[in-house]
């Protein structure tokens, strides 16, 4: 006989549910492999089965610094601010992630990481803010920013953009200029030619009198640059705000707007007069922040008074951004290691323990509702559960590996609330099918009828789960956002789980004969459901003293008054008349 149509579809979904679980199994399991293989390296060298632990569960290395001014003062308040970002974005850049860096008293910063950071990571660390500018010798990136004279002088019109002729095999004199292409040796040659901008650790560093290889912030464009002309400790102030032409009107845009001091002033009026005269991209000058480009805007004008506006494809929170990094990033702050230890976990094995201990008497508490209240039923409640943890490790194992993602106590507050999110759908459709024997459907008609009613009333409290879980994961702190990845994680898990494996199953067991005859211990017995209606103004007759007296009065309550009129009870229900004896009046 052929299989019918419900049964094809379900065997097709846990076909590809299988299909999913194997392909996270053989990634992560290859992955796994090739990471203990000493031939071989790569993305996947972190791999492993286990996820990896935050701080919290972990422990890890906490450093003290002390930041000053390379004169000595001590930084105020939002110069320290400004500090923990640059620490933040390179501890960021070097693929550790659950950090936490705070500042303590007046001028001290402590930096916890997870686990032993590696050497690079610790100098990254340590290192000084520097900000400098240098002219671009070659890039085969296109600038969409420009700078020109604020005030007096005005801001003259981009310069178009055309690539740059190839590098020339060798310098043909010696340097007159910081802008002069024999700068570009055989060997600065073959650095940018080989140049890897998405490896963390392959920025380069260079004295101020020699040229650069290096990226962008973003890791999609590499320059050549020039010896340094401008040093950003001559920056005296920026500020963002919209752009004025040479008559003061708004023209609508956001920039940038610097000021120099006096040396500063000299400099930039120097670099910018012989900029404006030359070609893109060398009339380009690049603002490098520990020896990354964070912007490299094309020159419009001379730079007479110690005062540029930058402009180009800014928002209102780019140019902040832009701002802050060239006013803080200018500071030459150092940093003063005062400790560098060994921390243990701040809550550590035990409360790690505690929380899963939780999350297992939660899910017994589920298992055990769902065996009181859906008697064999329960088994596809048990299954579902163990499906959606299974495919949960797995996706967090390699996320571990991957995006370095840590698991704190708070990601695990995550997954044990995800145990409620998966039985509140487990309950909503099977009191959806219950609500169909009810009305007198067959159980494979009930199953599906109460599939799409069911599935609609899933999908919008998954929804709201999932856009809490993204307003949480955006607005919140580093704590409870690995609450709210978890969250958001196991809302979309538990779609996948209730239409590729909860459905199907219940389609096939509905064929079988423990479950579509309605035992009293399958969780569908439509006497004990009270399942009353059998056809139209067709109900079961009541019988005193058992389980159909109840489904008698139901069905009273249930009659339209065209069936009530057909039995000549309009005005007089069963259930308002004496019962004396099993059959209706």
């Amino acid at each position: 006989m052929a299989r019918t149509t419900p049964v094809k579809k379900a065997l097709r979904s846990l076909t590809w549910l299988v299909i999913i679980i194997a392909a996270l199994s053989a990634l992560n399991g290859t992955a796994t492999i090739l990471a203990n293989s000493a031939k071989t390296s790569g993305w996947w060298d972190s791999a492993s089965w286990a996820p990896e632990l935050a701080l919290d569960l972990q422990g890890g290395t906490q450093i003290t610094l002390a930041a000053k001014q390379t004169g000595g003062n001590d930084v105020n308040a939002q110069q320290l601010q400004q500090a923990v970002e640059i620490i933040r974005e390179r501890i960021d850049a070097s693929g550790v992630s659950e950090s936490e860096i705070n500042t303590q008293g007046s001028n001290n910063i402590v930096v916890s990481i997870p686990g032993r950071p590696d050497k690079q990571t610790i100098q990254r660390i340590e290192a000084a803010a520097k900000l400098t500018f240098r002219p671009v010798l070659y890039t085969t990136a296109a600038t969409n920013t420009s700078v020109g004279g604020k005030g007096k002088n005005g801001t003259a019109s981009p310069t178009p953009y055309s690539p740059p002729a190839s590098l020339e095999a060798t310098p043909t004199a010696k340097p007159t200029n910081a802008s002069d292409p024999n700068w570009v040796s055989a060997r600065l040659q073959d650095l940018y030619e080989n140049y890897d901008c998405n490896a963390p650790d392959d920025v380069t560093s260079a004295p101020d009198s020699k040229p650069l290889v290096t990226c962008d912030q973003d890791g999609a464009s590499k320059y050549i640059l020039g010896p340094v002309e401008v040093v950003g400790a001559d920056i005296s102030n920026a500020t963002s705000g919209i752009a004025t032409n040479s008559q003061g009107v708004s023209t609508g845009e956001w920039a940038v707007n610097l000021s120099f001091n006096g040396q500063g002033t000299k400099d930039f009026r120097a670099v910018t007069s012989r900029l404006v005269s030359l070609t893109a991209p060398r009339n380009q000058f690049a603002i490098v922040l520990d020896g990354t480009v964070i912007t490299a805007p094309a020159t419009n004008s001379a730079i007479t008074n110690g005062k540029a506006q930058i402009t180009g494809s800014f928002t209102a929170d780019t140019a902040k951004t832009l701002a802050d990094q060239l006013k803080f990033g200018a500071l030459p702050i150092n940093f003063t290691v005062q400790s560098n230890e060994v921390i243990s976990a701040t809550l550590g094995s035990a409360q790690l323990i505690g929380g899963l201990i939780a999350g297992l008497i939660g899910l017994l508490l589920v298992v055990i509702y769902s065996v009181v209240q859906y008697r064999a039923l329960a088994f596809v409640t048990v299954l579902s559960l163990a499906v959606s943890a299974a495919i949960t490790y797995l996706v967090i194992a390699i996320m571990s590996w991957r995006i370095d993602y840590r698991l704190s106590l708070a990601g695990v507050a995550g997954l044990i609330v995800a145990i409620g999110i998966t039985a509140d759908s487990f309950i909503v459709y099977f009191e959806r099918i219950r609500d169909e024997l009810r009305e007198g459907r067959a159980l494979e008609s009930a199953v599906e009828a109460g599939w799409r009613r069911a599935f609609r009333t899933i999908l919008a409290s998954d929804s709201v789960n999932f856009l809490a879980a993204v307003t949480l994961y955006i607005l919140a702190v580093s704590d409870v956002k690995g609450f709210a990845l978890t969250l958001l994680l196991t809302t979309i898990i538990d779609i996948i789980v209730v239409t590729l494996f909860t459905h199907p199953m219940l389609r096939l067991i509905a064929r079988t004969r423990f479950f579509n005859e309605g035992h009293r211990f399958s969780g569908l017995d439509p006497t004990a459901l009270g399942a009353v209606y059998r056809g139209r103004a067709q109900f079961r007759a009541p019988v005193v003293d058992g389980k159909r007296q109840r489904s008698a009065r139901e069905a009273a309550r249930r009659q339209t008054i065209a069936e009530r009129k057909a039995q000549g009870t309009t005005t007089t229900t069963d259930s308002e008349r004496p019962e004396t004896d099993g059959k209706d009046s």
